[in-house]
Formats: structure tokens, sequence, C-alpha cells
């Protein structure tokens, strides 16, 4: 699988040699591509957002999460990235007393190889960053838009780049481990601008203004790399390329792109994405939008939006600037300066200022008693809020069932 996938992108990167008729065979597959990027973009029916929100309804969730589990195990953060023995060892007993501790209402945790996000640009040149008790950096491999297309427009088998090879042994070996469990692969790629952060540093933001031209041949490159690290997980993992279903992106540093930028810098490489990897619905995490970009959510067709911790951001400023279905969420430490009530108030504000779902991640700073009561009490309003716009409650008076602290609290002085 991995041998067809790098002849393929040999050939769409352009490395063909001196043969005439691989020449051919280039244009021949870079038209095909296009065209089929093309249809599937054109092809894409966006929501009807006259009736998403309605349609979307409302749901929250509670997840346990790898940092809870590290918590709990005892295991050096550290140790748990880089030895295989030790990611084990989290997942087999730290996630035993997480379940312990919360429930067995909590969504199945499957054990996964590391969640680094940027394994993608280690491919490309990035070195991990491992630091005690912290999670992982990189290095920005490009000092230049020049260096960073030269290597963009070079093949790439990422089954033997950068540190990929030891997690697929990483991998292997915690299969091994549980072998009546699916156990992921965390191959990290992330969205268009973020990995062009990453592969740049702070040198994009200012080539956007240097270079405009450039970085457009650079995010068009950038996101054709991102379509075939997709399309390597999905041969890993035997299942069909394009994605029939649902897929999301994490795009971050998109935030950084100013408003009037956005529709150029953008949207272009966002729809190139999205038309890349799937043929169904759109979703996207971007933290820390302002309110102008908000509209080109919408532009780019998505279903739901996560803004997760984006604190120029709130319920209702979401609910009146766009029409996307998005979800709002409890931030672990959002909790410390939080008692009981407010964490039900929290989510009934949330719900009645429109957001179709809430939800919270118990990471390590949750995995004790104080933060066990605080996760129960979210789940507790969850349930009955659910159970009142089941009932026919709207949404309007969902927000009668927060305190006065409450409602003076939330949104003017969330955060604090």
């Amino acid at each position: 699988m991995v041998m067809t996938y790098k002849i393929a992108s040999s050939i769409r990167r352009g490395h063909h040699g001196d043969v005439a008729d691989q020449s051919l065979l280039l244009k021949d597959s870079r038209k095909a591509r296009n065209l089929s990027l093309i249809e599937r973009s054109m092809s894409y029916i966006r929501p009807n957002y006259d009736v998403a929100r309605e349609k979307a309804g409302f749901s929250w969730q509670v997840s346990g999460s790898y940092l809870s589990c590290v918590e709990l195990s005892g295991i050096p953060v550290k140790d748990f990235y880089t030895r295989p023995a030790a990611c084990i060892e989290v997942y087999r007993t730290g996630r035993e007393r997480m379940y312990e501790m919360f429930g067995d209402w909590l969504p199945p945790l499957a054990p996964a190889t590391p969640p680094i996000s940027y394994m993608h640009a280690n491919c490309l040149g990035a070195e991990f960053i491992f630091v005690e008790g912290g999670e992982v950096g990189h290095t920005h491999p490009f000092d230049s838009l020049e260096q960073a297309i030269t290597r963009l427009q070079e093949p790439v088998d990422f089954a033997t780049s950068g540190d990929t090879p030891l997690y697929l042994d990483f991998w292997k070996q915690m299969r091994d481990a549980f072998p009546d469990e699916k156990v992921g692969f965390s191959f990290g790629v992330e969205g268009p601008i973020t990995t062009a952060w990453e592969l740049r540093g702070q040198g994009f933001l200012t080539d956007l203004f240097d270079e405009p031209e450039r970085v457009k041949q650079f995010l068009q490159l950038t996101t054709a790399s991102i379509v075939d690290v997709f399309r390597f997980r999905a041969e890993l993992d035997g299942i069909q390329f394009p994605d029939p279903s649902a897929t999301g992106m994490v795009d971050d540093i998109a935030s950084f792109v100013l408003a009037h930028m956005f529709a150029e810098f953008v949207l272009p490489y966002w729809e190139q994405y999205y038309a890349g990897i799937t043929t169904d619905i759109r979703r996207a995490h971007v933290e820390d939008l302002r309110r102008e970009q908000l509209r080109f959510l919408q532009d780019v067709g998505l279903s739901y939006f996560d803004p997760s911790i984006s604190h120029k951001l709130d319920p209702p400023m979401l609910r009146d600037e766009m029409q996307v279905p998005f979800g709002w969420r409890l931030g672990s430490f959002h909790y410390q300066d939080m008692d009981e009530e407010l964490v039900r108030d929290f989510l009934f504000q949330a719900a009645a200022d429109g957001a179709s779902s809430l939800f919270t991640i118990i990471e390590g700073t949750l995995s004790n008693d104080e933060g066990h009561d605080k996760v129960m009490a979210f789940k507790k309003a969850g349930e009955e809020a659910e159970r009142l716009l089941a009932e026919g409650c709207s949404r309007q008076k969902l927000g009668s069932y927060v305190t006065e602290h409450g409602k003076e609290r939330f949104w003017d002085y969330f955060p604090e």
C-alpha cells in the first residue's frame, strides 16, 4: 500500500525523470486530480442554514482523555510520548482509574499512540521537542518560502520520513499489548494555515504581506501535502479515500489572518482541504477567531463549528453572526474558579444562547475528587437541559434556570 502511495505522490509532485511518457502521465494525473477536486467541491451540498440549527438539535458530552490517564497513572508525560511501555501502562492503569473515578458512562477511550499534532510537519523536516512535564513542541524547518516550496514539490514517503518509523513500531507494540481493542495510530495533521505556520514559524505571518503570491503557491502545496497525509492514513487503516462521511479540520492559526484577507488566503485552501479528503459533512475547530471572521465559516459550508477556547467570542455572538451550528466548551482550567452551581449555570446559559452542543474534556487537573464533583454537575445539567428541551421547553425559557450570579457572570465576566 505504501509503495503505491509513494509512486502516485511522486508522479503528482512532478519528479518524473526524463521519460516523455512519464511527463504525459504527470500531466494527465494532475489534470485528473484537479478535475476530481473541482467535481467534489461543486457536488458538495452545503447545509440549508435556514434549518441547520433546528436539525442539529441539542447535545452534551463529557469525554475522558489521555491527559487524565497520564495523571492517574503517575507516568511522566515525556515517557508517555517517547516510550511504548509507558504509553501502554498509561492505558492499562490510568484508563482503569479514570473509569473507576468517573464511571463507565464515559464514552469508550481507545488506546492510541501519543497524540502528536505535528507528525506531518515532522515528515517535512520539523524536529520534535520533548520536555519534562509538558507536551510536545517542534522546530520550524524552513527559513524562507523558497525553501518550503522546494521541499513541498518533492515526493514524500510518509511511512519512512521523520519519526514515522519509530511511531509505526510504537503502534505495533501497542497493538500487541491490546490485542482485543482497535488501537489508533495518531499521525497528527492540522489545517492549511496552521501547517504553514508549523513549517515557516512567525515568518509565515510576515510572508502574507511581503510575498502574497508566493504564499498562495506555498499554501496550495501545503494543502496538497495534507491531502496526501489523509490518503496515507486511509491506506494504513484500510478505509475508503476520500472519506464518504464527515471530516473535521483543526486550524487554530487561521485566526491570525485578518478578516479582510480571509477570502484570499484562507477560504481557497480550506475548500481545497475539504474537497480533497471528504465528500460529506464538513466540521472545523478553530480557536480564537474574532467576530468579523465568523461569516467565512458559512462561506465554506460548515455543518458544525467548534470554537473551543475562544475568549473573544461568546454564544450570543456565535448565534447572531452566523447560522452554522456551534458547540461551546467548558475548558478544564475554567473549573478552577467555578463551583458546581456555576458549572450548571454555564451549561444552561450557553444552551439558552443557542449552542447546539456543550462539552467538556476530563484532563489531569480534573482527575481528583473536586474535579469529579464539578464534572458530575456538568453531566447532571446536561441531562436536565436535554430533558427540558425534549419536553418542549424553549431555548429562551432555559435561561430562566440560570441563577442571578450566573446571569451576571456569563458572558461579560467569563472567563474572569
